[in-house]
């Protein structure tokens, strides 16, 4: 992970001068998504590169260990050997970013990429996720909980009140949303983000990482996410320290469109499993 962001003094004037021309930035959107994108191998490059940058995650209602552990198995191994092997790609240490839980799930991910000797890390969600209304006290218990487990990245979901009322703060990383919501990860609101992240750059020298979440689900997705971190803020962004994309189906599709480029033929679902 890179540096901590040591912050800046708040300053609200500059904060409310802030103006957003929302024409442009759909205009801009549009240029993004209609861009034409990589073809072969250059393609299949590019979406190895997407899958370093994933957050490989399962947030629902009835995780249990074994579930997770089959997770963590796909995150250590997340394209199959032998796609790998024909790409001249299976030396090359390709796993995903991390594995995000929930806090009680912390454990259970620690202890299985421990067993593998991964050395990846496990992000938890917490401070009342996905609403983040929860006192401030419960909050901070959660992510204590969660760090004591083994956390080494926290996703805090901020109380939307403070940003609502103006109490604005510094961070490390900023994203899109939940993956919980009616709408998540859109390019113009992401646009948006990375020029301000720009801004921050330019303004205090440290670089803040951006990460997507919620309904990314293909591989022409993640090309044009990646399309997006390159043009905007440059090739230092395209690495996990810096931009991660939040996904729990999106690995699969891309999976399976390196075994089309591999073999000629599409898979069936069931010839790459989650784990």
């Amino acid at each position: 992970m890179s540096a901590r962001n040591p912050g800046m003094k708040l300053d609200l004037e500059r904060v409310s001068k802030v103006r957003v021309n929302t024409q442009a930035v759909l205009k801009r959107a549009q240029q993004v998504q209609g861009r034409k994108l990589a073809k072969k191998q250059w393609q299949a490059a590019w979406l190895l590169k997407a899958v370093t940058c994933i957050d490989l995650t399962t947030l629902a209602g009835d995780d249990t260990p074994s579930n997770v552990h089959r997770l963590c198995l796909k995150a250590i191994q997340p394209v199959r050997h032998d796609l790998l092997k024909s790409m001249d790609m299976h030396n090359k240490g390709v796993t995903t970013a991390a594995v995000c839980v929930y806090p009680s799930r912390v454990a259970d991910a620690v202890k299985s990429l421990k067993a593998a000797n991964s050395g990846l890390p496990v992000a938890s969600v917490a401070t009342g996720f996905p609403a983040g209304q929860t006192p401030l006290k419960t909050r901070l218990e959660e992510v204590r909980a969660a760090v004591a487990d083994g956390a080494a990245e926290i996703d805090i979901v901020i109380n939307r009140t403070l940003a609502l009322t103006g109490q604005w703060e510094g961070s490390d990383f900023i994203k899109t949303s939940t993956g919980k919501e009616a709408v998540n990860a859109t390019y113009p609101v992401a646009i948006v983000m990375v020029r301000a992240i720009r801004d921050y750059f330019l303004c205090t020298g440290h670089k803040v990482g951006f990460k997507p979440a919620g309904g990314i689900r293909t591989a022409k997705e993640a090309l044009v996410w990646l399309s997006l971190m390159k043009e905007e803020l440059g090739d230092d962004w395209l690495c996990p320290h810096l931009f991660r994309l939040g996904a729990s189906s999106l690995l699969a599709d891309i999976e399976r469109q390196i075994y089309h480029y591999v073999t000629g033929q599409y898979a069936a679902y069931h010839e790459l499993p989650m784990a």
